[in-house]
């Protein structure tokens, strides 16, 4: 694996949501580099296990690691001084999908808290929900889904940076916090529609 601060949280991470016991949704994992900005991002998904094909509700991750972040991991890793410390952009974007009706936005909205656990000196900040309607070609049918995100940033410090083990105690609490996110969304009454891989032919 390459040794580079930005693998290194994608280790921390995953290594969260495992020991929290979440199922990794393995198709819909990227790691990604923008060839014109440099820009590099990493997205997975992860779900409660026993969800089916696609599951009631997941979790969306993406992490970003932006040029300016890698410019000044490299003035920081030759030893030259460094203006605004490298910073990690991540955002959680959680999921409810294969719903019967339009869902009321106030019942997710009361579920889940404004702001994530502290991540490092961080927390994330919640957004509004979008709604998605998904019509079938016969336009007769349809089904929703109801999403909503968690943005922030996790600044590199210097200890961090000379110590990548810090990641693991600052991301440790993600895995736990996103599973019982998971759990509250999925015993919320919305009437799902039963995962594509269940229905019968």
């Amino acid at each position: 694996m390459l040794d580079h601060v930005f693998t290194d949280a994608i280790g921390a991470l995953r290594d969260a949501f495992e020991n929290a016991l979440l199922e990794r949704q393995a198709f819909e994992e990227r790691f990604q580099v923008d060839v014109l900005l440099g820009d590099t991002t990493w997205e997975t998904s992860y779900s409660l296990p026993g969800e089916g094909l696609p599951p009631r509700v997941q979790a969306d991750i993406t992490l970003g690691w932006p040029t300016w972040a890698q410019s000044g991991y490299r003035s920081w890793y030759i030893g030259e001084p460094v203006d605004e410390p490298p910073r990690i952009e991540i955002e959680i974007v959680l999921r409810v999908q294969r719903l019967k009706t339009s869902p009321d936005p106030a019942m997710l909205l009361g579920a889940i808290p404004e702001q994530s656990p502290a991540i490092g000196s961080h927390r994330l900040d919640r957004s509004g929900p979008t709604i998605e309607t998904l019509f079938l070609q016969d336009l007769q049918d349809a089904e929703y889904a109801i999403e909503v995100s968690y943005e922030g940033s996790y600044d590199l410090e210097e200890a961090t940076l000379k110590d990548g083990s810090i990641l693991d105690d600052h991301f440790s609490a993600m895995g736990g916090w996103i599973a019982s996110l998971l759990v509250k969304l999925g015993d919320l009454t919305f009437d799902f529609l039963p995962p594509v891989d269940l229905e019968e032919p």
